[in-house]
This record gives structure tokens, C-alpha cells and sequence, in this order.
């Protein structure tokens, strides 16, 4: 099987258009978007409609969930970009649109996969895996071989293996893409970055494929139309620099 792997849309079409068309000649069997669909962007509505028709299997992100507790009631508005972001979506999304991020959960098990799919970590929706500590200790907590997550918005791949020295922790980044093989025995972390806001340095939308019978990860740099999510963003009355990080990805 191939999965297609999203993470990190947060409410950007453009890239998310500039990604499909990118990924379609590539062939995959299952689309798995790994958190964050909504928040900062101005494109809420059109990013799940997207979903709903890819038949995507989605998981809860931080943002999904604080949009929730704001619908519900259970978070105060603030006055910070996240907030002031997700309160103007809240404002702009059906029912319909609710309810679908109801259903999706924090974390999915995918037995025929081998996998977990979960946000932040293998562990939690919150945790960041930035780091070979935060990886060391995500390792210790969880017993599974791959682990699928975003959050950070930078695409990579975390590995731990038992060698005669100990169990080391190394890190591969993909700033420009690339593809990574897990080698037989290996446990990994593996985050395709952010489709609509990386935060590595580079600008360009970032997704992987995972091929499940080769064990191998590749991940794509895809260029997009930034100026219309920026104009969009600013349109919309949304801080002005959710726009204008867009440009320099951070």
C-alpha cells in the first residue's frame, strides 16, 4: 500500500491544491492527514470539503481540538494569532464542518499498516518530537515500530536501533525533500512537514508518500501560489503575519 501522508494544513487551499496535483502520478491508496486542517489560514471550509472528498483519515490536531473548545464553550477567546484565527473560522464553518472534525480522533492505531498516526507524538497530541531527546523519550514510552506525526512542521525521520554500543537516536531532515528506507529492525518517527505553513526555511508545501511494502518514505518540496493565500489572509482581516511568514517559511 501507499499512503499518501498530510500534516499541518492549517486552512491554506492553495497548497493543499498544489499538493494533490503533485501527488496524484505518484499513486496512493490511502490519504492519512496527521492534524492541524484548520487554524491560521483562510481557507477553512474548502480544506475539509477537500478531505471529506479524498475520504482522508484524519486525525485531531491541536488546533482542530481548541477550535472545538471554542465552539464549545470550553476555551475563552484570547488575543493572540491562534485564538483570533480560529474564532474567525469558527465564525465560517457549517455544522457540517464540525461535526467531521468531531469524529476524527487523537490518535488512530492501522493494524494493516503497523502504524500510529497521532499528531504531536506517538504519545500525545501535544508533545513536539523536535529533538533526539523528545524522540529518546517518545521511544521509551511507546513499543511500536512506525509512527506517523507532524506538529513540529518540519519534515524528518527519527530512528532508533539496538547496536552493540546501545540503543542510539539519529535524525534525517528533508528541507529539500528526499526519500529515507527504514532499515529492518529500525523503530521510527516520521513526519511529512507542514502542507500550508512549513517552518523549516523553505517556503514550498511539504508532503510524503510511504511505500509499505518497500518501508520507504519519501518526502516532496512542491511550489504554491503563496501571494493568493497571503491576499486571502489579508482580505480576511487575519494578522498580518500569518501572511507574512508564509513568504520566508518560519
Amino acid at each position: 500500500m501507499r499512503l499518501l501522508l498530510l500534516s499541518d494544513t492549517h486552512a491554506n487551499h492553495a497548497a493543499l491544491e498544489a499538493v494533490l496535483r503533485d501527488a496524484a502520478p505518484r499513486r496512493f491508496e490511502r490519504v492519512v492527514h496527521l492534524g492541524d486542517a484548520v487554524g491560521y489560514g483562510p481557507h477553512p471550509a474548502e480544506v475539509l470539503q477537500t478531505l471529506r472528498d479524498l475520504g482522508a483519515v484524519c486525525v485531531l490536531g491541536n488546533h482542530d481540538g481548541m477550535l472545538l473548545d471554542y465552539a464549545d464553550g470550553r476555551r475563552l477567546p484570547r488575543e493572540s494569532v491562534v485564538s483570533v484565527a480560529l474564532r474567525w473560522q469558527l465564525e465560517r464553518l457549517s455544522g457540517r464542518d464540525l461535526n467531521m472534525i468531531r469524529t476524527w480522533r487523537d490518535g488512530i492505531d492501522d493494524p494493516e499498516v503497523g502504524a500510529r498516526y497521532r499528531h504531536g507524538s506517538p504519545l500525545s497530541r501535544d508533545e513536539y518530537v523536535d529533538s533526539v531527546t523528545a524522540a529518546r523519550e517518545a521511544f521509551a514510552g511507546w513499543p511500536g515500530r512506525l509512527g506517523f506525526v507532524g506538529h513540529t512542521h518540519i519534515p524528518g525521520v527519527y530512528a532508533t536501533l539496538n547496536a552493540p554500543v546501545g540503543e542510539w537516536v539519529k535524525f534525517q531532515g528533508f528541507p529539500e525533500g528526499g526519500g529515507y528506507l527504514v532499515p529492518p529492525g529500525a523503530r521510527v518517527i516520521l513526519n511529512p512537514g507542514s502542507v500550508g505553513q512549513p517552518r523549516d526555511g523553505n517556503p514550498r508545501a511539504s508532503y510524503a508518500v510511504f511505500d509499505t511494502e518497500r518501508a520507504y518514505f519519501e518526502v516532496f518540496r512542491v511550489p504554491y501560489d503563496v501571494a493568493r493565500t497571503q491576499e486571502a489572509a489579508l482580505e480576511a482581516g487575519l494578522p498580518q503575519v500569518l501572511a507574512a511568514r508564509l513568504a520566508i517559511g518560519k
